[in-house]
């Protein structure tokens, strides 16, 4: 919870004194060794401390989490094994873990972001871990999404299929690897921003990712934005700012 909610609750009685003190980041920032978990930054930035789970023991997830949990900070973490994910349910019984998106989220709060419901749409199964990160976290943040995969320039029909549902989103999110083109077939047929994300899902001469990058970043169609290689999290975000506008 932000500092305003835990201040509401105590005003509406549904807390004690102590509890809201306990509660209220002290000089935004959280000292645990390890690690300093930035407490303030939702007030800051408008979106929240997350944890980056790739590189640390599945003890070290599990401890960062509790602590987020115990100041009241909703909990995600991107890039999660299931051995993490074991760790933070010790001491989060009710944290939720998808396997495809490789997070874990425990998220209190109810509200949704009324005005309008974001697409993620990816080119084919394979780039399904990428868009599914991008899925999680956008509802984690409080929007509304809607998810349409497999429909790659490959069997185009299958995108024009669909093509309502992306066309009615305030943003559309783009995950494709191979040569990236879809991002550029949905900017020419839509009139909301498209955040592309290259993925690393592709023969050898993918490079891993970069062919779809440069394709995606040399795009001749308008209004399209890229984020790093299979960067489904940071699509997420700027588009949740984008859908508070």
């Amino acid at each position: 919870m932000s500092p305003r909610e835990i201040l509401e609750q105590y005003k509406h009685g549904k807390i004690s004194l102590t509890e809201a003190l306990e509660q209220l980041p002290t000089h935004g920032i959280e000292e645990m060794g390890f690690a300093t978990i930035d407490t303030d930054r939702e007030m800051r930035t408008g979106l929240p401390e997350v944890i980056y789970a790739s590189g640390k023991t599945p003890e070290q997830v599990a401890q960062i989490a509790d602590r987020m949990y115990q100041k009241g900070i909703d909990v995600l973490a991107t890039r999660a094994t299931p051995e993490m994910f074991d760790a933070v349910r010790a001491y989060i019984p009710e944290a939720v873990y998808n396997p495809m998106a490789r997070t874990i989220i425990h998220r209190t709060g109810s509200a949704v972001n009324p005005k309008g419901y974001l697409a993620v749409v990816a080119a084919g199964t394979s780039d399904m871990p990428v868009a599914e990160e991008a899925v999680e976290t956008a509802r984690f943040l409080g929007n509304r999404v809607e998810a349409v995969y497999d429909v790659g320039v490959a069997g185009i029909h299958r995108l024009f299929n669909k093509l309502e549902i992306i066309r009615k989103a305030r943003v559309v999110i783009v995950v494709a690897g191979m040569e990236g083109a879809l991002a550029s077939v949905i900017g020419g047929l839509v009139d909301k921003p498209v955040i592309a994300v290259p993925t690393s899902v592709g023969y050898g001469a993918n490079f891993e990712g970069l062919s779809a990058l440069l394709g995606m970043l040399t795009s001749c169609a308008s209004g399209v934005s890229v984020v790093n290689i299979n960067n489904g999290f940071g699509a997420a975000c700027q588009a949740s700012l984008i859908n508070r506008l």
